[in-house]
């Protein structure tokens, strides 16, 4: 019986041989033509006008004279940075940036934390959480503009119930408002971003772990500081960077709202770019849109150098 035992252990530690198919050209080939019909799609609606419209940059592309467009060189660059507006809307740009992003993250963080506990109608509320993201930010930026409105927002009447106003605010025409109402239009939209990416990586912090902090004595604060944040760190981190390059180049919300206005109080890169095209100088947009993407290169390089030294170290 022992003998017999000690062959079947020793045949099951047999190497079996092989019957991986072997690559072959017609395996290629098989390979190459389920991934054309991609390549191409993508080349020709991605890449092909990507190219095109980088060119215009260089270039004196104007919509109301297509049949004279000599090379410039950077001209179109020196005509923008030399702009007085530029500097309005590159501030206004890390003003939207930051002010939405804080609010969003911190606010994201609490409803993600909520939502990791057990309790009835979680699914319920998390969807209703989760529902603005399925939402065009256009139309995010339409209604909060009827809910801004000086003459029959919503905003105006709550704030007067509350006794907080005496008399209607005109949020979207005040130059000084203008900027904030657009901001908490994007941390009510972009909240959702954030519960969603956080929750998902709370999800993935084993029990075990909050269960050695209790054994500990550790309390919510403390675990919260010492388990949760240094576990996730990295999930919490590329999900910032994603979502400051998502919002420097989201101008939905503004263009629904104000469009950039008041006196370009609230006009970002993406909406003076869009502004441009919409007055047929497609050279000054496109090459606004080259500095958009070297600004957001520069940046991405080094925050994940920061990050990847912080790792290190």
């Amino acid at each position: 019986m022992t003998d017999e035992v000690a062959d079947r252990r020793a045949d099951a530690k047999r190497v079996r041989p092989s019957h991986k198919r072997r690559f072959t050209v017609r395996t290629g080939l098989q390979m190459l033509a389920f991934l054309a019909p991609a390549f191409i799609f993508v080349g020709v609606f991605v890449y092909y006008p990507m190219l095109v419209g980088s060119q215009m940059a260089f270039r004196q592309w104007s919509l109301w004279d297509l049949t004279s467009t000599p090379w410039i060189g950077f001209g179109n660059f020196r005509t923008l940075l030399s702009d007085p507006l530029f500097p309005r809307v590159l501030f206004n740009s890390l003003v939207w940036v930051g002010g939405s992003l804080i609010p969003q993250f911190l606010l994201g963080f609490l409803i993600a934390l909520a939502l990791r506990r057990k309790f009835r109608f979680r699914g319920l509320y998390q969807a209703v959480v989760f529902y603005p993201w399925a939402v065009s930010g256009f139309l995010i930026g339409i209604l909060f503009r009827w809910m801004f409105n000086s003459e029959f927002g919503v905003v105006n009447d709550l704030l007067m119930r509350a006794g907080f106003i005496d008399s209607p605010v005109p949020w979207l025409a005040d130059p000084q408002l203008a900027l904030l109402a657009v901001i908490i239009a994007n941390v009510w939209y972009g909240v959702t971003f954030f519960a969603i990416m956080i929750l998902a990586a709370l999800q993935s912090v084993p029990d075990e772990l909050y269960e050695a902090a209790a054994l500990d004595g550790a309390g919510r604060w403390r675990t919260l500081i010492r388990v949760t944040i240094p576990t996730i760190r990295s999930t919490l981190m590329l999900t910032v960077l994603l979502r400051i390059i998502w919002i420097f180049n989201f101008p939905d919300i503004i263009y629904g709202m104000t469009g950039g206005g008041p006196g370009n109080r609230t006009q970002i890169v993406t909406t003076w770019m869009i502004q441009y095209t919409q007055q047929g100088e497609y050279g000054l947009a496109s090459a606004l849109g080259f500095i958009v993407v070297g600004v957001l290169v520069i940046f991405t390089g080094a925050y994940l150098a920061l990050l990847t030294q912080r790792g290190n170290a």
